[in-house]
């Protein structure tokens, strides 16, 4: 029987017990291109039997021809045509995903790839789990688990910058750096060890001193590490940049000018803005999150207040608050709380109308003429990316997960350092051996199933 489009746009459905599907060394397809309307399709299928089923599927298809496409007619089981297609063999392990592999490029469309879809689980394969293909790779040894997160991130990249961190790490740059930790921790086991097996000589054949200065260095290090993931998140996800201030201070015209579009609705009645206005755009290639806010005042009726009260909800998560003002009176600002807050840039609106002291420390713009605009823009980077605008090759933690692993990494060191202070080289070993093992989940040394879930379950299906 023919495979009907209602079965063949089901069979997407994913498998019902997913933790007995990733230990199936099985074979899997599924749809590696946006389902829709579409000039093309890629279908990818890999595992043991990636090249008997896409045998069965266009009896024409030679697997032996090793990365060459072949035109060839795609039918199901029954013989029913599915479409005129190219399809590649990759063996393995020269492969994405180090097994042996298929991919069919098809006509695009709803149907026909889903009922090639359908044909290939007719035929033995089961439907890949989101991020399956990616693991696997991961656990041929094809990529680490910091390489699969860069490619995720460089196909979600809406930002230049985004796009270009992203290359980075799917490069390595971030595994070389933590690859280096953990050879600069395993390095200082190797001197404790000697203190451990060699305690009858002077102080070992490795004073005490150099064991301590290396576990001092490497603290430092791990510490320098640690502290780029604030930024390195930031340009993954991007900034947060809250514009505040006096109601008919010129938010919303400030909030467009940037933007590039009118977003926002602007009128010289002050309060027009009553909720939250949020948009994602990019300020010289880098990504930003603008967020156009109620005017802050004490006066103001029931329904505005509850504006504010979202403003001030902005304004508690904001990477940069710009506090937007016509006027600065002898250099004040008129909201008391963000004058000792770090995150607080003062910008002069309207500076086309008033031409106040520029000596002020504060920044000038009008959204009318434009002017001051790219200097505006320019400080906003400078103080969002600082350290990525200063030293661009540096390879960033850029999730959670990689905070929580170098913290934890850092941790151990710290005990080291404090056992080896007091002389107990089997102590400060231990610790040593927690701080490797934190290191090696972070790059996927070891097949820990845990971390490879929770990294794995936000890729899609077809990769």
């Amino acid at each position: 029987m023919s495979t009907e489009p209602s079965a063949a746009l089901s069979s997407f459905a994913a498998p019902r017990d997913p933790s007995a599907a990733l230990r199936d060394p099985g074979t899997i397809v599924a749809l590696a291109t946006p389902p829709g309307h579409g000039a093309l399709a890629l279908v990818r299928l890999a595992g043991p039997d990636a090249f008997r089923i896409a045998t069965a599927l266009a009896p024409s298809f030679d697997p032996s021809r090793a990365r060459l496409a072949q035109l060839v007619v795609l039918a199901d089981a029954a013989g029913e045509l599915l479409d005129r297609a190219l399809v590649t063999a990759v063996p393995a392990p020269a492969s994405f995903s180090g097994d042996d592999t298929v991919e069919f490029s098809s006509h695009g469309g709803t149907l026909v790839p889903a009922r090639l879809v359908a044909a290939c689980l007719a035929a033995g394969a089961r439907l890949a789990l989101p991020g399956e293909f990616s693991r696997r790779a991961v656990i041929n040894g094809k990529l680490d688990l910091l390489q699969a997160e860069g490619m995720a991130d460089l196909i979600a990249a809406t930002a230049p910058a985004q796009a270009r961190q992203a290359l980075a790490q799917l490069d390595g740059a971030l595994s070389a750096r933590i690859t280096g930790l953990r050879a600069a921790v395993l390095a200082c086991q190797a001197l404790l060890a000697y203190a451990i097996d060699f305690p009858e000589e002077d102080d070992g054949p490795v004073s005490s001193d150099r064991i301590m200065a290396d576990l001092t260095e490497l603290q430092v290090k791990l510490c320098k590490v640690a502290a780029t993931s604030v930024e390195g998140e930031r340009v993954r996800r991007g900034a947060l940049v809250v514009l505040a201030g006096p109601p008919n201070a010129g938010k919303s015209s400030l909030f467009n000018a940037l933007l590039g579009r009118d977003r926002a609705l602007v009128s010289d009645m002050p309060g027009t803005t009553r909720d939250a206005v949020e948009a994602e755009t990019t300020i010289d290639g880098w990504p930003v999150t603008l967020v156009d806010t109620a005017g802050l005042r004490s006066d103001a009726e029931a329904v505005e207040a509850m504006g504010i009260a979202v403003s001030h909800g902005y304004l508690e998560r904001a990477d940069i608050v710009l506090y937007c003002a016509e006027t600065l009176k002898n250099g004040q600002i008129t909201e008391p709380s963000f004058t000792h807050d770090s995150r607080f840039m003062v910008v002069r609106t309207k500076i086309d109308l008033s031409r106040d002291d520029q000596s002020l420390g504060s920044l000038g713009a009008s959204a009318l003429t434009g002017a001051g605009l790219g200097e505006l823009r320019t400080a906003l980077v400078g103080r969002l990316f600082t350290d990525t605008t200063s030293n661009p090759g540096e390879a960033l933690l850029t999730r959670v997960r990689h905070l929580v692993a170098a913290e934890a990494g850092l941790t151990a060191v710290g005990d080291a350092l404090g056992e080896a202070a007091r002389g107990e080289a089997v102590l400060a070993a231990q610790a040593l051996t927690r701080a490797a093992d934190a290191l090696a989940d972070l790059i996927g040394v070891v097949d820990r199933e845990d971390v490879f879930d929770r990294v794995f379950a936000g890729f899609c299906v077809g990769k």
